[in-house]
């Protein structure tokens, strides 16, 4: 059985973790999948949206605690190295040019916080909970996610969900701005759907624009954003997307866009 499951259906691609036995914690061969899949998609004309979700009753609870003593034994050039292969991940998750949508349908802990703060948008079931959870195993956290808690939720408490270890429920996450939204379980996958739908049916060159912005916006001074941007807004106004949108402005139309 394959540890990562993917569909792809009218431009939206969907990547589901598939260990429910674990609660889809990660594994070696599921990071490799995930990684190949996303770098595969994220250059394919066909795909507007990549939908990632984790199969049962949780989105991804983490590293295998199973195997963390095998991890453990291994030497510390050996162990750095393979955490540095698995932090390729998270970087092009906010870097491929594609809207990548968490839908968050349970738990979400340690790195499975990281891979979920690391999409553009993330829908939460009422159901999910959100913890950093490294300290309780002695861990001091990868995956981003001592960087991505801090932009997103701000200083002070993403100290606290790491110092501390507690996990938050949906509500306080979408409180916090750590969700986009929060829904009744079983409206889940119909909302994440319609939202995928909505990106997949959007200006595809502007929207991996955007994202490159905002990706720049949280990393580099004001100068060279404004120079990217001015770069970023000169190509989309040539794309035919754009010309399109005008003419469905003047003709009092929603527009068709057709990603080019």
């Amino acid at each position: 059985m394959t540890d990562l499951i993917e569909t792809v259906a009218d431009g939206v691609a969907t990547l589901t973790l598939n260990r429910p036995e674990s609660m889809n914690a990660v594994s070696p061969g599921m990071l490799r999948e995930l990684y190949d899949a996303l770098d595969r998609l994220g250059a394919d004309p066909e795909v507007g949206v990549i939908v990632i979700t984790g199969a049962g009753r949780a989105f991804c609870a983490g590293g295998d605690i199973k195997t963390m003593h095998e991890r453990a034994a291994q030497g510390f050039e050996v162990r750095a190295a393979g955490l540095r292969r698995m932090h390729r991940l998270p970087l092009l998750i906010r870097t491929i040019p594609k809207v990548v949508v968490g839908m968050i349908n349970g738990p979400a802990a340690g790195a499975g916080l990281g891979l979920a703060m690391s999409c553009d948008l993330r829908i939460a079931g009422r159901s999910a909970r959100f913890g950093a959870a490294f300290v309780r195993m002695g861990l001091s956290g990868d995956f981003g996610a001592s960087w991505l808690l801090t932009q997103l939720v701000g200083t002070a408490k993403a100290r606290e969900m790491f110092l501390l270890g507690e996990m938050v429920d949906a509500e306080e996450a979408a409180r916090l701005g750590l969700v986009t939204r929060v829904v009744d379980d079983a409206a889940l996958a119909g909302e994440t759907a319609a939202l995928a739908r909505r990106m997949a049916d959007g200006p595809r060159v502007a929207l991996g624009y955007m994202k490159a912005n905002l990706h720049a916006a949280e990393t580099e001074p004001f100068a060279p954003v404004l120079e990217m941007e001015a770069i970023h807004q000169a190509r989309c106004s040539q794309t035919d997307d754009h010309k399109e949108a005008v003419r469905a402005f003047i003709e009092k139309r929603r527009p068709a866009f057709h990603g080019r």
